[in-house]
């Protein structure tokens, strides 16, 4: 071919070659959102913002967020959704609580927490697929019952109890460990983050996730237990709000029934951010965590600039549904 008809040749728009990059790598684009936004806060509020402490107290605030948006991740990837992981977190924290109040020690008291949470879980995935009912109608349900369940334990107040080291998970780090940079609480989440990711990748129980995702019909025609993978899959991502529930325990230092109210919108909307699918079959678990941490970033942001709490909810909201616009575009092309 001559060097000229070379030169006729259509070359590919950089713009579809760009949208392209980021279908592949969805967490691509929250990424560059996340790094916009920062910077753009550095700027705005330098002395404050831009400090080191600052961001280790972001990731620290990130951390049960992290965990609660690793367990919807699957959940969102199996084409389910649940809204009871706020609900879930606050009845951890007063399982925990309780515990601690009956003379339960810290290990006891967590691992109380993370079997309730996680139990809630089989009950939800069990009743998805034995009812057959869509999982928005069992997990709503579920929210109200595990708030009401939590202020009942709970006798509609605070547990106030020591925290017996629970609260170190998350606290400032003291100068003697300041070689750790984090807190175990936000190097529990990298693990578990980790653990999730490889599970996606590399396991036969994150290829059927995927599967069943993509097409349940189809998954089932190749011999799938759709079943048993959604009461799996439910009940690990009840488990990680639980372990999220010990988190949040330790930062709040008390049984709070009302505590986490809203967080499965967020988690929901760090999911999506992250380029999770809201119709299954698509999500990352580096594309969540990126999506929390963005959310995080925007709230911390906002409060160094000074701008009030209703301007934070209508900067959160517009990114919901963008992220859901992005979403939907994304699917039009796929």
């Amino acid at each position: 071919m001559s060097d000229d008809a070379a030169t006729n040749l259509p070359r590919e728009n950089p713009a579809r070659r760009a949208w392209a990059t980021i279908s592949r790598n969805p967490w691509l684009g929250p990424l560059i959102a996340l790094t916009l936004v920062y910077l753009l806060f550095v700027i705005l509020v330098p002395d404050t913002f831009a400090r080191p402490v600052n961001l280790v107290t972001m990731a620290r605030q990130t951390v049960a967020l992290g965990l609660c948006s690793v367990g919807m991740t699957l959940v969102v990837i199996l084409g389910g959704i649940d809204l009871s992981v706020g609900s879930a977190v606050a009845l951890t924290t007063v399982v925990i609580a309780s515990l601690l109040k009956s003379g339960a020690g810290p290990l006891t008291a967590a691992l109380g927490g993370i079997v309730v949470a996680a139990f809630t879980g089989l009950v939800n995935g069990t009743l998805i697929t034995g009812l057959r009912v869509t999982p928005f109608i069992i997990t709503l349900g579920a929210m109200r019952i595990l708030r009401g369940a939590a202020k009942g334990l709970a006798h509609e107040q605070k547990i106030d109890v020591d925290a017996h080291g629970l609260d170190s998970l998350v606290a400032a780090l003291p100068p003697e460990r300041q070689w750790m940079l984090f807190p175990p609480g936000v190097w529990l989440l990298i693990v578990v983050a980790a653990l999730a990711a490889a599970m996606l990748r590399w396991t036969r129980l994150g290829r059927h996730i995927y599967a069943i995702g993509s097409s349940e019909a189809t998954a089932r025609l190749c011999g799938i237990e759709v079943s048993r993978v959604k009461i799996l899959v439910y009940t690990l991502a009840a488990a990680l709000a639980g372990l999220a529930g010990v988190i949040e325990f330790g930062t709040l230092t008390v049984g709070d029934p009302t505590d986490s109210a809203g967080l499965e919108l967020e988690v929901i909307a760090s999911v999506v951010i992250g380029g999770g699918s809201l119709s299954g079959g698509a999500g990352s678990i580096l594309g969540a965590l990126i999506g929390g941490f963005l959310m995080t970033v925007i709230k911390t942001g906002c409060v160094h600039v000074g701008l009030p709490n209703w301007v934070q909810d209508l900067v959160t909201g517009g990114i919901i549904v963008t992220a859901v616009a992005v979403d939907r575009a994304r699917s039009r092309r796929t």
